[in-house]
């Protein structure tokens, strides 16, 4: 078999250019291979020639793609002109061990997290208010600062009725907590995930199943709690055990609960002027999503 040819850039004419399709050929049947042990069918080759030629008429055919190193090397930043967050080069989404605060809401949040036993993050959606509570658990465990992380949230429609769901009990309460696992997911992959909730590590629990709990050395967060009354959060926050922290996040200003019913906006009130339990507060200018949300939510 020949020696493999390392494609140059000066290999592709420049975007828009018109050529045949010997020029894919270098690419797709370079010069000296031979066709022994080569898998590619006819049919493959020719559906990707046509993806690149389409890509070079539109200018965006990358030749990164194309040039082989030690390891191979793509550029998958966003096109100019397309969504102007993503090619924002302050905004890295990269997948980091430690998460890193966006705005001086969620450093403020962080810190209270790591200061305090009991914290309640009040904001609007896009905050960041689960993320940041869920990776702040996920590294406690893997730190052995706690031995077991619990979540839970409220089993509440957002609005419409879903009536009766098949299943168990489990699978009951799957599309309400479904929150819960992505960010779950985000933070350690799916089979971990999975190894430590057999392990009883990770207990994802409706917020009707905690009467009569004690939280012992846990790290136990409580989501969408705009969803609970001012009885259910009385009784979620009396859990906590010893060596245990506790984060309440939700937004008073969304609720799927009956006009003042909702108990989050004045336990929050409450609970303010107590010592050693922290209340943080985020705004519009802590949104980390795309800009409209905080657009939006200015007017809606």
């Amino acid at each position: 078999m020949g020696a493999r040819r390392k494609i140059s850039a000066l290999d592709i004419p420049p975007p828009g250019a018109p050529f045949d399709d010997s020029t894919f050929d270098k690419f797709f049947d370079p010069p000296g291979r031979s066709r022994a042990g080569f898998s590619r069918s006819n049919k493959e080759t020719l559906m990707a020639k046509r993806s690149a030629k389409r890509r070079h008429a539109q200018g965006v055919l990358n030749v990164e793609e194309f040039q082989r190193d030690d390891r191979r090397q793509r550029n998958l930043k966003v096109l100019d002109g397309g969504w102007h967050p993503a090619n924002d080069s302050l905004r890295d989404q990269s997948f980091v061990k430690n998460v890193r605060p966006k705005s001086k809401g969620q450093t403020a949040l962080m810190e209270a997290i790591d200061a305090h036993s009991l914290c309640l993050a009040l904001g609007p959606a896009g905050t960041g208010k689960t993320y940041i509570a869920i990776a702040k658990a996920v590294e406690a465990l893997e730190s052995g600062k706690v031995g077991r992380i619990v979540l839970s949230r409220p089993a509440v429609e957002a609005g419409e009725s879903l009536g009766y769901l098949p299943g168990a009990m489990e699978d009951k309460l799957a599309p309400y907590l479904r929150p819960l696992y992505d960010a779950l997911t985000d933070r350690l992959s799916a089979k971990r995930l999975k190894a430590l909730m057999a392990e009883g590590l990770i207990e994802i629990a409706p917020v009707g199943f905690m009467r009569g709990r004690t939280l012992n050395n846990a790290f136990v967060v409580i989501d969408e709690a705009q969803n609970c009354t001012y009885g259910q959060i009385k009784m979620l926050l009396t859990r906590l055990g010893w060596h245990s922290t506790m984060v309440v996040t939700g937004d008073p200003a969304q609720t799927d609960l009956l006009p003042d019913l909702s108990g989050l906006h004045t336990v929050a009130d409450k609970l303010e002027s107590v010592p050693n339990i922290a209340v943080v507060r985020l705004g519009d200018a802590d949104i980390v999503r795309h800009p409209l949300v905080a657009s939006m939510l200015g007017v809606l």
